[in-house]
């Protein structure tokens, strides 16, 4: 037995297999127990280290590795995935909040004669005012940059510029923020990149597992308004900046949600679906014209609770204002992989898209690299929501 010999295609195999399956029922069925010290983090999700090595090698043997096989450390799996070139997470993964205080923290910011420069905060507390209201996550350049270059104006520094080019390239080198539509090599915040911004009009905005968090949970944005408000504000954040970018009600409060939230619902119809996998529910078929896997309603509803009512594809130009007869969104509830090929039916494998994306997704020519972009959107958001409930 050689761990050399696995590569990095088999290791991708490996986890497609248990996205495929769902974590439990992969470890179920390869023997492995859960990971307590070393974990994979590939996409922004976390997989059980030793237990992917262990069925790479069938990858490339024919035959997985039994537990007992390998040991599964720093100096056998850990030094093989970072030689394969994938990320190592030594010690339990940090909480979605812990996460993403942690990033926060972490800005590095240039310096003016009045303080820390104010772009990448402002820009911040923009995009978390967008995810508060459910709007998109994703935006263009062309689309944002007037709105951003107004608040730089008017709440950064007076000896900065109002550049809204720089935080947007300076961000996207943390695990907060990410671009899409470009080709080639994002180029560095400094220097006059309003060109390439300009020539590629590229998406940006919060990444997906970021964007869920602050968009479903009050307690996430005010401990990042907090901790902004302190580095940059010495204090609080001003009032009329929150209510500039959505964060500060301008009308009478709501009454708090009456339990279930959203997301302890979504966590129950997940628990609900993940049952009947084990029971063997979801390898059933149904015949009417032809016979074809059954589908579940409770990942339906999971995925459209999950939705908010907004299609999820990150890159989509505009659903539908209308609504259906009886009132709900006009969103077509799709599996990532065709169910009738016996694409896993639970909403980590799952997305709400409006017709036009549904459409691309189908039958564009576009329609591959969007599947696997979906791929991630859905498994991100579903992390987020499984992971914001269970750590509180």
């Amino acid at each position: 037995m050689r761990l050399s010999a696995i590569t990095r295609e088999a290791v991708l195999d490996a986890i497609a297999e248990c996205d495929r399956l769902g974590r439990e029922r992969f470890l179920d069925q390869y023997g492995y127990d859960p990971a307590r010290s070393y974990w994979l983090r590939h996409n922004g999700t976390y997989y059980d280290s030793k237990a992917i090595v262990g069925v790479a090698y069938r990858h490339v043997s024919g035959n997985p590795l039994a537990a007992a096989d390998f040991s599964g450390g720093q100096q056998t799996v850990g030094r093989l995935l970072t030689k394969l070139g994938f990320e190592v997470i030594v010690d339990q993964p940090s909480t979605p909040h812990q996460r993403l205080l942690t990033a926060v923290k972490g800005l590095r910011v240039a310096g003016t004669p009045d303080g820390p420069a104010r772009h990448q905060p402002l820009t911040l507390l923009w995009a978390l005012g967008r995810a508060a209201h459910r709007r998109p996550r994703l935006v263009t350049w062309e689309n944002s940059h007037t709105e951003l270059r107004g608040l730089l104006r008017e709440y950064g520094r007076a000896s900065s510029r109002p550049r809204p080019e720089f935080p947007w390239l300076a961000l996207a080198r943390t695990e907060l923020w990410e671009l899409h539509g470009h080709t080639g090599d994002i180029p560095p915040a400094s220097g006059e990149p309003i060109k390439w911004m300009e020539a590629h009009n590229p998406h940006g905005g919060l990444t997906t597992w970021a964007y869920e968090l602050v968009a479903t949970s009050e307690t996430a944005r005010a401990a990042v308004i907090d901790e902004l408000g302190h580095r940059f504000w010495d204090g609080p954040c001003p009032d009329q900046l929150l209510k500039d970018v959505g964060l500060l009600p301008t009308g009478p409060v709501r009454p708090p949600a009456q339990p279930p939230s959203p997301v302890e619902e979504y966590l129950r119809l997940c628990r609900k679906i993940e049952a009947a996998e084990a029971r063997g529910d979801h390898n059933r078929t149904t015949s009417n014209t032809r016979t074809q896997p059954v589908r579940s309603d409770d990942s339906r509803r999971a995925v459209l609770l999950r939705s908010n009512g907004r299609c999820e594809n990150p890159l989509c130009t505009g659903q539908p204002d209308d609504v259906t007869d009886s009132g709900d969104p006009i969103l077509e509830i799709d599996h990532i992989d065709d169910r009738a090929n016996w694409g896993r039916d639970h909403p980590e494998h799952m997305i709400a898209l409006c017709p036009n994306c549904h459409a691309i997704k189908t039958r564009g020519r576009t329609s591959g690299q969007l599947r696997e972009l979906l791929r991630i959107e859905a498994r991100a958001r579903h992390s987020t929501w499984i992971s914001h409930v269970a750590n509180g």
